[in-house]
């Protein structure tokens, strides 16, 4: 048994199977959380994560050109967005564990740990919750292809706190934000309350992930002396492939912290004018 968090962060990010991931993200996270309200915490302590989070043989993963694209207004068109949905709640699992002993040489506060501690714990029960759903409609995780990308954020910021922290939390789950909406009206018109109820939970729980990310990289700027406007921005150039696509959910961004500055000058950058 894992004696300290950045032991259990290993632990899950080398179990291969989705579910059996997730509950020790979800265990692991209990413990943590137990030990906290104890007063006698864990300690983060030392451990090498891999640079690739162990995965199970399917779903097969393919280049983002090769996913085939299924129209949601069908059902298998929406089994296709639920197992989508379910690839990113488990490669955020990942991506919110690796986080702690990727960058456990950083001295950061006890609430870093906490907050991702929390959004991995999250993000387990996210993916639980798409496998649910699968499962009703017939189906299940890994019967479809899925994008192979998705770690490449985390393999771009290996070494670089304020660029994880920058692309992951504040770019990709942010355009969560902005997706979900739409996601959830597709389910609803379909009359599928249990697919509309997992989703509303996501929305819910992403703006807490967004700012953490937002959080964290404004205390990293803070303490560095940096403007984190200009920061954001220089990193994104630098680590993120691909635009920043408008419409933009403002609200919910600024809700996690994220103001319209920040991310509308990297869209017009792109061609893409905020008047569109």
């Amino acid at each position: 048994m894992p004696d300290t968090l950045a032991e259990m962060a290993v632990d899950v990010l080398t179990t291969a199977d989705g579910r059996a991931k997730t509950a020790k993200s979800r265990d692991y996270a209990a413990r943590w959380f137990a030990a906290r309200a104890a007063g006698a915490p864990l300690p983060v302590g030392r451990a090498m994560p891999p640079l690739r989070p162990s995965r199970p043989e399917a779903p097969a993963l393919l280049d983002p050109r090769d996913v085939p694209r299924r129209r949601p207004g069908s059902p298998e068109g929406r089994i296709a967005l639920l197992h989508a949905v379910a690839h990113i709640e488990l490669n955020a699992v990942d991506l919110h564990w690796d986080i702690i002993p990727r960058f456990a040489h950083i001295a950061m506060p006890p609430g870093f740990y906490d907050d991702w501690v929390k959004a991995a714990d999250e993000e387990s029960k996210h993916f639980n919750l798409m496998c649910d759903c699968l499962e009703a409609a017939g189906s299940h995780y890994g019967a479809l292809p899925a994008h192979a990308g998705m770690w490449r954020a985390a393999e771009d910021t290996v070494d670089d706190l304020a660029g994880r922290l920058a692309v992951v939390p504040m770019v990709l789950e942010a355009r969560g934000l902005d997706v979900t909406p739409g996601m959830i009206e597709v389910f609803r018109k379909a009359g599928a309350q249990d697919a509309v109820a997992a989703l509303e939970t996501i929305y819910a729980e992403e703006v807490g992930h967004v700012a953490y990310g937002s959080k964290w990289f404004h205390y990293l700027c803070g303490a560095g002396g940096i403007d984190p406007t200009p920061e954001f921005q220089r990193l994104v150039r630098h680590y993120f492939k691909g635009a920043l696509k408008p419409p933009f959910n403002e609200e919910k961004r600024a809700e996690a912290g994220l103001a319209p500055d920040f991310y509308w000058p990297l869209a017009q950058q792109s061609g893409t004018g905020r008047d569109r």
